[in-house]
């Protein structure tokens, strides 16, 4: 009986301890972000520069980001996402400047979060992207996405954010 009760605390340490680091990790996301980088609004097409604010929420086993981003000087757009984890995944919902509601899937490994984004209609020829949302230090987060060109099968970066704590 007490083999049993000893295997049984042995197997719930480890998603105790999983569970506790996402939380950890989570909370260092959460604040207020500013930053800029690059975006392209299809893989074939000349980057633009972008200027973004970014407000996130955390839980134990949530993120949820609010954002703007601004290029051209005078364009606009709301992005958000949020996320849930769940074991050991990551699956939640990304809304872009198109306003379209997508879905996000993956895990992370160290500290990204390497996700699938699967699109709410084609994007640069089918429906799949990959986001990487990174913790870069104590007060940075980087945000990629990478496509796949149709014509060239090559991945392309379509957007980079760099972001500081503000």
């Amino acid at each position: 009986m007490i083999r049993h009760l000893f295997v049984a605390a042995m197997l719930s340490l480890p998603a105790g301890t999983v569970q506790a680091d996402e939380s950890a990790f989570l909370g260092s996301l959460e604040g207020q972000w500013a930053g800029g980088g690059v975006v392209r609004v299809r893989v074939d097409r000349t980057p633009i520069n972008v200027s973004c604010n970014f407000d996130s929420q955390a839980t134990d086993a949530a993120l949820s980001m609010r954002g703007t981003c601004r290029g051209l000087i005078v364009v606009s757009r709301s992005i958000g996402a949020d996320l849930q984890f769940t074991g050991v995944n990551y699956s939640g919902t990304y809304v872009g400047p198109s306003g379209r509601k997508s879905t996000l899937t993956g895990k992370r490994r160290g500290s990204a979060i390497n996700l699938t984004i699967h699109w709410a209609r084609e994007v640069n020829g089918d429906r799949r992207a990959n986001l990487t949302l990174q913790k870069v230090g104590e007060n940075g987060m980087k945000l990629v996405t990478v496509d796949v060109d149709p014509r060239s099968g090559n991945r392309v970066v379509t957007s980079e954010i760099n972001l500081q704590r503000k």
